[in-house]
């Protein structure tokens, strides 16, 4: 004999406490630092990887504490990489384009690697998670 059918319970708006509108920000908080990158790549990917964490945090930190804490983050972090970015070309231009043949791999992989952290973000935080990036400088507390 089988038996009934009894459907799964609803799942929850609320993971880990967090409200779905509070972790959709928070991905949009980590994202938006991809399409500020592909948006400014002509005059400053560095500058608009920033843009969109800040606008996202400054409008949302003090209506949504989640999304303060995951925009801060990823604030943090695009701030990190750019000034890392920012350095690495300096060091190109400073050896007289010499040194872009050391320097470029490393932006490269930079920006792979940054890639990878903000969609592992991105998902943590549509999940609720509060994700911490591995390596960033902590400017925005």
């Amino acid at each position: 004999m089988t038996e009934p059918y009894e459907p799964a319970p609803p799942v929850s708006a609320d993971r880990n406490g967090v409200s779905a509108e509070q972790r959709q920000w928070a991905m949009f908080a980590h994202l938006s630092a991809l399409l500020g990158g592909l948006l400014t790549a002509g005059w400053g990917a560095s500058v608009g990887c920033v843009l969109g964490p800040l606008l996202i945090w400054l409008l949302k930190r003090e209506t949504m504490p989640f999304v303060d804490d995951q925009a801060k983050e990823a604030l943090n972090f695009n701030i990190t990489v750019a000034a890392i970015m920012v350095v690495l070309f300096l060091i190109g231009v400073l050896t007289l384009g010499i040194g872009f043949l050391l320097v470029g791999p490393l932006m490269a992989i930079l920006g792979l690697v940054a890639l990878v952290f903000i969609i592992v973000a991105a998902v943590k935080a549509n999940d609720g998670i509060a994700y911490r990036y591995p390596f960033a400088i902590r400017l925005v507390k």
